[in-house]
């Protein structure tokens, strides 16, 4: 390119490329709804701006030659498709006219700072220092699919759109070496796809808005980011949040944060790993699905103040989660079921008050559980799982009972499992198992026996009180009325009493009633000693 034939404004970036100065055309006006039209005394076009940043000038010695340009409108395509640019390029408040080409290119740090831009397109580029897009609007979509920056990747304030298509940030594979910004008004109409990208610092959308109702806002599948993500500060999202078999190396925080899609998944963390905490909590809202099953984390899963409302079916699933703490207590009791099952936790702590109308718990596990609460009050927990009769859940929650040394308690639950069960059996079992209940407590509740063995003693000894006949005369065995009412019940072994004594008419009913008695309590006590000699 001749220097005779560049515009007047196109000659003064060319002569400040040099020794890096900054070019401003703005003249103090930076709107690009104003009226005052951006005419030729600020129009450069792209052609110049990459025959500079591929060498056509040399840098003056002792300065770092760059294109820094501010306030201009740029004309044409700036193509830099596989070229190896090696001086910053530094857009301020521009208005480029079509998508910037570079992909597969080898850059330095490149800001489009507060532009406005129908598109970018650098699948393939390797950035060695920052990619900065803060502030700018950007309605064509933005390629950075492969691209390797070795600083910042900053989104800061910019707006995304594609109306023709549906992906405004495709970042599939991106690879950025320190922390990636898209808070503080960061926009986006569509999906923001960053699956398999792999981040060196921290991945920060605080405050940003994501809208895609009809799929997902933020689709980040097999994500890898070192430090820690944030997800709070006003972020709000319409869509689901993917974050399937992400890693994380510190926190995921999602304090206060908004994400809505009715009936569906709203948060699916499913297999991810993280190494320390996840924060659902403080203002956390989701309307949908609250999905986490699968997830290891490392330390807590926090949920304390924050509301899951899909009433239709799951509002929150952490099955199979392993996890140090799970803090389950929301503002408001969770509207939808709750998924426990398989999951490994080794400190719950929960709230009553905030109990879900269902749960579905076979298979969880847990070392603590906080409160305890009594037997009681706990059991009202277990009634809410909607598999039905499941033993697992009981058999934990006695065991949590035995650990404090709260025997009466972990046999209070031990029998309600057994009275549970009973209502899933057959009508004989069912009966059989009443008559275990109203003995001996199913063996849980042995004073019971006790109370059965005196009162029919008492019985007996009153209703004997006129012995019967003896069965052969000329014995004299002294009549006992106690006594003969206690060999009655003893299904084995004699006193030496219902041998020598023949009761008559209604006697006779009588007797072979506590006989049958005394059989039907020792089949009982034996059924639940073994039952619960077993279970020690």
């Amino acid at each position: 390119m001749q220097i005779d034939e560049l515009t007047e404004p196109e000659r003064v970036l060319w002569e400040a490329f040099p020794r890096g100065e900054p070019v401003d055309l703005s003249g103090g006006d930076q709107d690009f709804d104003s009226t005052n039209a951006w005419g030729p005394d600020r129009t450069v076009r792209a052609e110049v701006i990459s025959s500079l940043l591929l060498g056509a000038q040399d840098n003056e010695p002792g300065h770092v030659a760059a294109v820094r340009l501010t306030g201009a409108r740029i004309t044409g395509t700036l193509n830099l498709g596989h070229a190896h640019v090696n001086v910053p390029l530094a857009l301020t408040a521009c208005q480029l006219t079509d998508a910037p080409h570079l992909y597969w290119a080898q850059l330095r740090s490149v800001h489009f700072i507060r532009c406005r831009l129908p598109g970018l397109v650098a699948s393939g580029a390797r950035v060695d220092g920052h990619l900065w897009l803060e502030g700018s609007h950007i309605y064509g979509g933005v390629w950075l699919d492969s691209c390797r920056i070795t600083g910042i990747l900053n989104l800061t304030g910019a707006h995304l759109s594609h109306p023709t298509g549906d992906a405004p940030l495709l970042a599939d594979r991106l690879i950025v070496d320190n922390n990636v910004y898209c808070d503080q008004g960061f926009t986006v109409e569509g999906e923001v796809r960053l699956p398999g990208a792999q981040v060196g610092g921290q991945l920060i959308f605080r405050g940003a808005r994501l809208r895609n109702p009809k799929g997902q806002a933020l689709y980040a599948s097999r994500l890898s980011v070192a430090a820690n993500v944030f997800c709070d500060g006003g972020f709000s999202a319409e869509g689901e949040i993917r974050l399937r078999g992400a890693r994380i190396g510190g926190y995921l925080s999602l304090v206060g944060a908004t994400l809505s899609r009715p009936g569906r998944t709203a948060l699916n963390c499913d297999d991810m790993s993280i190494e320390t905490d996840i924060y659902c909590s403080d203002g956390f809202r989701a309307d949908g699905v609250v999905s986490m099953s699968g997830a290891q984390i490392g330390g807590l899963l926090s949920l304390r103040g924050g509301r899951m409302n899909n009433p239709s079916g799951v509002a929150l699933s952490l099955q199979r989660v392993q996890a140090e703490e799970v803090l389950l207590r929301p503002a408001d009791p969770i509207a939808g079921a709750v998924d426990m099952r398989y999951a490994r936790i080794k400190l719950l702590r929960d709230d009553p008050l905030s109990w879900a109308p269902k749960y579905t718990l076979d298979g969880l596990t847990y070392d603590t559980i906080d409160p305890p609460l009594t037997a009681g009050q706990r059991l009202k927990w277990l009634e809410r799982d909607g598999d039905g009769y499941v033993p697992q859940p009981y058999e934990r929650l006695s065991e949590t009972y035995r650990t404090l040394g709260h025997d009466a308690e972990r046999r209070t639950v031990l029998l309600a499992k057994q009275r549970r069960r009973r209502s899933t059996q057959p009508i004989a079992l069912r009966v059989w198992g009443y008559v275990q209940d109203w003995t001996v407590g199913y063996g849980y509740r042995p004073f019971l026996a006790g109370a059965w063995l005196v009162a029919l003693l008492a019985f007996g000894s009153v209703i004997f009180q006129h012995h019967p006949q003896i069965t052969e005369p000329g014995h004299n065995t002294q009549f006992n009325p106690f006594l003969y009412t206690l060999d009655l019940l003893l299904p084995v072994g004699s006193l030496g009493q219902e041998g020598e004594f023949a009761p008559a008419g209604v006697y006779q009913w009588i007797s072979d009633a506590l006989v049958a008695a005394g059989f039907v309590l020792g089949l009982t006590v034996a059924a639940g000693a073994t039952r619960v000699l077993s279970r020690d």
